[in-house]
């Protein structure tokens, strides 16, 4: 090589080591993806190969490791992965100087390395064979094991025999007296997998978002719903448009629902979410159903103190105002005039639709303060009878001086008379 050639090499090496990022891709390529693996370190591998038995996994550089074929075939034996394809699975050990890798354990795997599944926490597949006393029996390949009621599933099922005769992934709580002792947890399974589920959620969630979820139980506050890693309050004022009296009615657990995110507390795991939002506003179409001065039947819906609200339709209220229910006469409260529950026949006096309003009165109580004003000349009539009354009075009074001894006026004029 000559002087020349020399030198424009050694300016290359020292452009390159003075460039940042070919300075960072020459230390990844020393530093990516160590030679070494912590039994039940989770990796990510590329599916390099397959054969009768085993799967091999590309992990990156120079690792490379194999998985048992028999964890992924379907219940018809057919194989779930194919070349190129990638997927997450546990390092498990070293044998004839081959990474052994596990998505989970079963079967003979299982059976080998089921203290290490413990010390590690490697999931691994098991089939509950039965119901005994406290919770089930679990079969791993010929090993029993045991899993409590309360680590079956994460909240209380109704039919505890439904996982009976199912292969279920558990991980291993407990491993005693060289493994004739062992307990067996699915919900440990299922809580890592929602956390999982929480994080990717926390990413991507944002209010006013439309999400599936599944209610899980019903309170007279509203009803709770799982979107699958959070779970949050329905709130009886945000589960329909209209006035829910039984919650009941209108939904029922293990519904799959639609849902408007409300609010995320992610610090204070409360969430809130609303049914009605994802439904039609009912007050865009009411200029379409009512107009002003017309008459229209409705329930009454509620009482307060200042007046009556009336549905007309649902989660369309307007207010009867407490100083035209009585009709002319004072009322201290709007139920000595009405009921909840009442058919009443009302008229549209306005509409807001802006801000979602409407002022109501009741017809039937207007026609007869009507009929009422003509009741002010039977006060003045009633004086008339008065003065006839006073009048009949006064010639009755007079008859019967004539065959009496008469008033002290009388005998006086009497005396007078006579002198």
């Amino acid at each position: 090589m000559s002087p020349e050639q020399q030198e424009k090499e050694t300016l290359s090496e020292n452009q390159s080591m003075s460039d940042g990022g070919s300075f960072a891709q020459m230390m990844n390529k020393t530093t990516v993806e160590p030679d070494f693996f912590e039994p039940g370190q989770k990796v990510e591998g590329t599916v390099a190969g397959i054969d009768n038995e085993w799967i091999f996994l590309d992990i990156g550089g120079k690792s490379e490791g194999a998985l048992s074929a028999s964890e992924l075939l379907d219940e018809d034996g057919k194989l779930t992965v194919k070349e190129g394809d990638k997927l997450e699975a546990y390092f498990l050990t070293v044998e004839r100087n081959e990474k052994i890798f596990t998505t989970k354990m079963s079967g003979t795997v299982a059976r080998a390395h089921l203290q290490e599944a413990f010390r590690s926490k490697i999931p691994l597949e098991g089939k509950v064979s039965k119901e005994i006393k406290g919770g089930y029996e679990i079969k791993i390949g010929a090993v029993r094991a045991f899993c409590p009621y309360s680590q079956m599933a994460r909240r209380r099922v109704e039919d505890s025999s439904q996982f009976v005769d199912q292969q279920i992934v558990f991980k291993i709580i407990e491993y005693k007296e060289n493994g004739r002792n062992i307990i067996v947890s699915h919900r440990l399974v299922l809580e890592e997998e929602r956390a999982e589920q929480k994080a990717k959620l926390r990413e991507t969630l944002e209010p006013g978002m439309t999400v599936t979820g599944e209610i899980t139980s019903l309170r007279d506050f509203g009803a709770f719903v799982d979107i699958g890693g959070i779970e949050g309050l329905i709130p009886v004022s945000e589960i329909s448009w209209g006035r829910v009296e039984d919650i009941h009615a209108i939904l029922e657990v293990g519904k799959q629902v639609e849902v408007a995110v409300m609010k995320l507390d992610w610090d204070n795991d409360r969430y809130s979410f609303s049914l009605k939002q994802t439904m039609p506003d009912p007050w865009e179409a009411v200029a379409e159903q009512f107009q002003d001065g017309k008459n229209y039947s409705g329930r009454v819906a509620r009482l307060t103190d200042f007046g009556a609200f009336i549905t007309l339709a649902p989660g369309i209220d307007g207010l009867v105002h407490i100083s035209k229910l009585g009709g002319g006469r004072r009322i201290n409260h709007p139920r000595e005039v009405v009921q909840p529950g009442d058919t009443l026949e009302v008229r549209i006096d306005s509409i807001d639709i802006n801000g979602k309003r409407m002022s109501l009165s009741l017809p039937h109580i207007e026609n007869a303060e009507k009929k009422e004003k003509p009741g002010k000349k039977r006060k003045s009539g009633r004086k008339d009878e008065n003065r006839a009354d006073f009048k009949q009075y006064e010639a009755q009074e007079k008859k019967n001086s004539g065959s009496s001894m008469g008033t002290l006026g009388d005998l006086l004029k009497q005396k007078i008379s006579g002198k």
